[in-house]
């Protein structure tokens, strides 16, 4: 109970921002067309209980693919350009940051493009329909780097679970880190998942950049990339087999 009347005030406090003061953050006008199509962008579900119906969010059925923390929109709506056959959706919480997404989503004039102001592992959790998400993106989340504070870290074996269940079959999850600790902490959690598994093809991404990761190559920093991919569980087993020789195989198929 307490976990839906937080999403629901912050649904209300979400409303009451975009519908008060006179401009948008970044000098737009509040009362101009361009304005109201960019708060028309955002997605204001009337349940925070129910599990998003992506059908009837962008009026078609294609491949969804999900932007957690999707900050100032640079990386959704740069993809959803680049994908027009794709539908995109950002998570993300902060106000300000989701203004943004809306205004670089309307400027583009993306239908495939949409955001939800929540938070994101109830998202994960709660509203991500199971097998409905063909990729999720994980960009640059909050490496949380003091000890004391890993337990706040968003990726956890509960949340991995938790994706695996919204990806559809052989679906992916694709995360970004300049954190070379919690990209290591991610990869020891990926044995207990039993439907994910690691990727060779990481290095294959995409054209696309988030604010964030320009950010950090500016600064020289390395970019940790793990591309993690849905697999039955006798499909996991079968790739933790010792592979047999050929030699072998023959002697036992003379």
């Amino acid at each position: 109970m307490e976990t839906k009347v937080c999403r629901r005030s912050l649904l209300t406090e979400s409303l009451a921002l975009f519908c008060t003061g006179e401009k948008l953050s970044g000098g737009m006008p509040r009362n101009t067309p361009l304005a109201a199509a960019a708060r028309a962008v955002e997605l204001l579900p009337t349940d925070f209980s129910k599990a998003l119906e992506f059908r009837e969010i962008f009026g078609r059925s294609a491949p969804v693919e999900i932007d957690l923390g999707c900050g100032d929109g640079l990386f959704l709506a740069a993809m959803a350009e680049q994908n027009p056959g794709h539908d995109f959706l950002g998570i993300e919480q902060t106000i300000g940051r989701v203004r943004s997404t809306c205004r670089k989503i309307t400027q583009k004039r993306l239908p495939n493009a949409r955001v939800l102001r929540t938070e994101i592992a109830d998202t994960v959790r709660h509203l991500l329909p199971p097998s409905s998400v063909e990729v999720i993106h994980l960009m640059f989340p909050d490496p949380w780097p003091k000890r004391r504070h890993h337990r706040r870290r968003l990726i956890t074996e509960d949340f991995l679970r938790s994706i695996a269940r919204a990806l559809t079959a052989h679906g992916s999850l694709r995360i970004v880190t300049d954190h070379a600790e919690y990209f290591e902490q991610i990869a020891r959690l990926l044995p207990r998942v039993p439907h994910l598994s690691r990727d060779s093809e990481a290095s294959a991404y995409h054209s696309a950049t988030s604010t964030f990761e320009e950010r950090f190559r500016d600064r020289g920093a390395e970019i940790h990339r793990l591309r993690l991919r849905k697999v039955s569980e006798k499909a996991r087993t079968l790739e933790h087999l010792p592979r047999q020789s050929e030699g072998s195989r023959r002697e036992e198929n003379p």
